[in-house]
């Protein structure tokens, strides 16, 4: 069986499909028929396999719990339109905002699925919402699939996951309230599919991974009693990311026919869950990894799930741990990778076949699968005789700042001198049409290195007058160089191998290409020196460094498996200390070191937080700590929840945090004006993932909520995020604005910007 696939097209043919749709350049029609031939390859490729169980509406147009809101009819007023839900005005507008005669609406906010790098769409749920069915998705694509000879199992976002994946609107209210309202809803989807003939439906409700609070356990409970008691389709109830633990008996009491678990992160979990599971219940067991790109050892899992096949029978489905849509589609795509490297890796596709290989190896015995078991072996032997690893230590010394917060900002007035509420941007700027073009003739080997470099230079000059001329204070190169924030420094590490089919999917249309980390990891010699300097020649200005932190550069590549994640990131922050050293001596005295990934990375359990927390802030500082006191120390992260981590993201000693905002209205501020260790704050004031320019006045209000959290001396004012998926002409008059919100914000809040304060002329 298989849990879903990648949504994307081995050719991002989705990518292309929605985003001409958006620009006008592809119809609604074309766009419906790329989708549909999609899910139709996806279908056909699991068929093609031997998979026997497979999914539908796990493709989507954007993300799975939007499409689980529409077609629930949970959309906020603001975005009050007579069509439904699921018809593309709407659904788009909820994904980027939308122009109304009521101004500019602004999208639901973003964030991590999970712990991955996965970015859904969070519901906006209320005491006054209602709930409807608004999209027959489910029902609609598992006809579809019927149609083209394929019997399919269609995947739901459970009801007590989804309740808990969404962001209240209002206080003193409990989401789970709400279940007896939206409970309906899946009873008439569950309905609906039975009629039609359809035999199962899954069910997936991760949180049962998670800790939950004796409330939740019991929405559970009356969730699941109240879909048992209606004439549905059998339930198959899964559950990754992470084992059941506490909440085994919990799930195995739940009026569901089969239950899926996550075995590759929770292999202990099986024989309990064998003496658990009611005797006429399915158990698919999750053995193929489907966050990771290493070839499954097909010997461990037939010896793991051996006692349970002779303990179920045919009631044991084997599947991947979860969905297949966070690997990507086809190894053999990639044809320049290292061949003993390529024949260690499983994308999608030759995951598909190893799970069908188990399933037969365990019914039909070992001879049944003989060329797949010493292949597995071959590769399995292999891994294990590579190098040694070098290792990582860490000497406490080293990770640590030798000055207090309050001497390090003194130093740095004096070494960089800001005015009050000072402007920047993220990092990257748009990567245009042209960029794209010269980085491809470049790899191709149609641009020699020369004219490489005087096309980026001549971009990097763009952004740097572009900057000037728009009033910034602290600028930035704009990255014409990079192609992505990790691959870009992964290309430049020893350790790390980059595909060039790899994409998966971030969020929306944005996809990227996770780097494999398969050895130790060093840096052979600077990998952003030469542009930073370059930047930094053309401007009196600072010019800021940038850098992805090792956490970050961990987490967005598939990782080797061989040792813990924090010896890979120790290695990792010591290759990214070099190169901030290298870059403080050549005179930049603004180094940015981003960790969008912190949140991310951080385990789903309480109880394993604490550890992950020490090593990946001792991380981090130790990629940092090394440079004097007047170099101020920036990062950034953005789109997580970051309420649980405010301690540690204090405990990175930064002297500057830029933040996701906008969307969230400032909520995060409040958790950190009680923190006197930040030098400043850079909350969001402009979301860069949607395509509306906000105004010089609705910038001006997001720095002034800033400034009811926290003082006037602290406060930057930036975007939400880098500027390299909007275009230009977004791009210029919306920084225009920013600056323009700052300097009314500054003249109306700041008695006195003179150069005797500020160290700067008054703007």
């Amino acid at each position: 069986m298989n849990l879903g696939m990648p949504r994307i097209g081995p050719g991002r043919e989705l990518k292309h499909s929605v985003e001409g749709y958006w620009e006008g350049r592809v119809t609604r029609a074309h766009l419906a028929e790329t989708a549909r031939q999609h899910r139709a390859e996806g279908w056909q490729a699991q068929t093609a396999a031997g998979i026997e169980s497979i999914p539908s509406n796990d493709f989507s147009l954007y993300d799975h719990v939007l499409d689980t809101c529409c077609t629930v009819g949970a959309v906020p007023d603001r975005f009050g339109s007579d069509e439904p839900a699921d018809q593309l005005g709407t659904y788009f507008a909820l994904t980027r905002g939308a122009e109304m005669p009521t101004g500019t609406v602004r999208p639901l906010e973003m964030t991590k699925w999970f712990d991955t790098n996965y970015h859904y769409l969070v519901p906006e749920l209320g005491p006054d919402t209602q709930f409807h069915l608004d999209s027959t998705k489910p029902i609609d694509e598992h006809a579809e699939a019927r149609r083209l000879g394929v019997e399919t199992r269609p995947v739901l976002v459970g009801p007590v996951s989804f309740l808990l994946l969404a962001k209240p609107t209002a206080t003193a209210f409990s989401l789970l309230d709400l279940l007896p309202r939206l409970l309906p809803v899946y009873q008439q989807i569950l309905a609906a599919l039975s009629q039609s003939g359809c035999e199962w439906v899954q069910l997936d409700e991760p949180f049962l991974v998670t800790d939950l609070s004796a409330t939740e356990r019991t929405a559970f409970v009356n969730a699941y009693s109240t879909l048992a008691s209606i004439l549905r389709p059998r339930c198959l109830l899964a559950t990754y990311f992470g084992q059941l633990g506490d909440n085994l008996e919990l799930a195995t009491s739940l009026p569901v026919e089969g239950l899926h678990v996550d075995l590759v992160r929770g292999p202990d979990q099986l024989s309990p869950l064998l003496d658990c599971l009611p005797d006429d219940a399915v158990l698919s067991a999750g053995v193929v990894d489907g966050r990771n790109v290493w070839r499954n050892d097909l010997r461990r899992s037939l010896a793991l799930l051996g006692p349970a096949q002779q303990r179920l029978g045919n009631r044991l489905w084997v599947g991947p741990s979860c969905s297949l849509q966070h690997v990507p589609h086809d190894v053999d795509l990639e044809t320049e990778l290292d061949p003993r490297l390529r024949s260690r890796l499983a994308f999608a596709r030759q995951k598909l076949g190893e799970i069908v290989a188990i399933g037969r190896g365990l019914s039909l015995g070992n001879d049944a699968i003989s060329e797949a078991l010493a292949t597995s072996d071959v590769v399995t032997a292999d891994r294990s005789s590579g190098p040694a690893t070098a290792g990582a230590v860490s000497a406490p010394s080293a990770s640590r700042r030798t000055s207090s917060p309050d001497r390090r900002r003194h130093a740095q007035r004096r070494t960089t001198p800001m005015p009050s509420l000072p402007t920047t941007t993220i990092g990257s700027f748009p990567q245009t049409t042209e960029i794209r073009r010269a980085r491809q003739q470049h790899a191709s080997s149609l641009m020699s290195d020369e004219d490489y470099g005087r096309f980026c230079e001549a971009e990097i000059e763009r952004v740097i007058r572009a900057q000037e001329s728009i009033g910034l204070d602290v600028l930035v190169h704009g990255e014409p160089e990079r192609n992505d924030m990790v691959q870009y420094f992964a290309e430049r590490l020893d350790g790390f191998a980059a595909t060039r089919h790899g994409w998966v999917q971030s969020y929306g249309t944005r996809y990227v290409r996770p780097p494999i980390l398969y050895g130790d990891v060093t840096r052979p010699g600077p990998m952003t020196i030469r542009w930073l300097v370059y930047a930094q020649s053309l401007t009196t200005s600072p010019v800021k460094g940038m850098l992805t932190g090792p956490v970050t550069i961990l987490e967005w590549s598939f990782i080797r498996d061989d040792q813990p994640r924090a010896d890979t990131c120790r290695q990792i922050a010591w290759a990214i200390r070099a190169e901030v050293a290298d870059l403080e001596s050549a005179g930049i005295r603004i180094i940015q070191v981003d960790e969008p990934a912190l949140r991310e990375g951080m385990p789903l359990r309480r109880q394993d937080r604490d550890d992950y927390l020490d090593w990946a802030t001792e991380c981090f500082r130790l990629a940092t700590a090394g440079v004097s006191d007047g170099t101020q120390i920036h990062t950034h992260m953005c789109y997580a929840e970051f309420g649980d981590i405010i301690d540690a993201i204090i405990a990175l000693d930064a002297d500057v945090i830029s933040i996701e905002a906008a969307r969230s209205d400032m909520g995060v501020l409040t958790q950190l004006s009680n923190s006197h260790h930040l030098a400043g704050v850079g909350p969001g004031v402009w979301d860069i993932h949607s395509p509306t320019v906000p105004s010089a006045d609705e910038m001006a209000t997001l720095i002034e909520q800033a400034l009811d959290a926290l003082p006037v001396d602290r406060v930057w004012v930036n975007p939400d995020c880098g500027l390299k998926t909007r275009r230009w002409e977004e791009v210029l008059p919306a920084l225009t604005n920013m600056v323009a919100a700052a300097r009314s914000v500054r003249e109306r809040f700041v008695a006195d910007v003179s150069p005797e304060t500020t160290g700067r002329p008054a703007r």
